[in-house]
């Protein structure tokens, strides 16, 4: 009698694995595509910035189009990044707009990350996008911190819910911090000396106040590792993270 309920034990086991893996694998299969575009493009959600290890405020959002530019429904997206990225949900079939959108999980290491969108054409022949994402460390998710609070409304022409810019009244326009055309050039011991003493410590302009009694050294070094970070282009490039299929 032990024998037999073992041995219904075990078939037992063997069949819920057996169901579980069948479930798995019809999850994990690829939905089939009923239209083909040429090309993909973004709508919404590249070049964004939060802390490593978390979710993109945004969702990523592309569109394929067909050889006219017209948007294609039922066209097969998938998408890619580096190890420790993960996307929900990672592939679908475009909607009625030839739109395909996923939440994006950035990996624990900070730096650019290169992430793909692929799709077929008619050929069955893939093309993909590559759009880009910024992860930030501790002391880089600082440096936004102190930017937003500090800086962000005179270098940032852009107005936001919270914070309404100042940009456009200045006589002389700050630099906004992605603007590595320019301050890829300047030394971070020259941007430390600005911070700190404001624009006439190198002969820019006196609308930049100091503010070397208001922040800390460190504070001051978060800020310019955060500048560094969002710049455009990158200050450096050891930092990138690449996207594999």
């Amino acid at each position: 009698m032990k024998k037999k309920n073992v041995a219904l034990g075990l078939w037992l086991c063997a069949a819920l694995m057996s169901a579980g893996c069948a479930r798995k694998n019809a999850q994990s299969a690829s939905p089939v595509a009923s239209g083909f575009g040429a090309a993909v493009v973004e709508s919404s959600g590249g070049k964004q910035i939060a802390t490593a290890g978390t979710t993109l405020p945004q969702p990523l959002v592309v569109q394929v189009n067909d050889e006219q530019g017209a948007a294609v429904a039922g066209a097969l997206v998938q998408f890619y990044g580096p190890a420790g990225t993960s996307f929900d949900p990672p592939q679908m079939l475009t909607d009625s707009s030839g739109q395909a959108t996923t939440n994006v999980m950035l990996g624990s290491m900070a730096g650019r990350y290169q992430l793909m969108a692929t799709t077929l054409t008619k050929a069955h022949k893939t093309v993909d996008l590559k759009m880009e994402e910024i992860a930030l460390d501790y002391q880089r998710a600082w440096g936004q911190t102190l930017d937003d609070k500090y800086c962000s409304r005179c270098h940032s022409p852009e107005s936001t819910p919270e914070r309404v810019s100042n940009y456009d009244n200045l006589a002389v326009k700050p630099h906004p911090f992605t603007e590595g055309d320019t301050l890829n050039k300047i030394s971070d011991a020259d941007l430390l000396a600005i911070i700190s003493h404001g624009g006439p410590a190198l002969n820019k302009s006196p609308l930049m106040p100091p503010y070397g009694y208001t922040l800390s050294k460190a504070e001051m070094q978060a800020l310019i590792a955060y500048i560094r970070t969002i710049s455009d282009p990158p200050y450096q490039t050891s930092g990138m993270v690449y996207a594999k299929k």
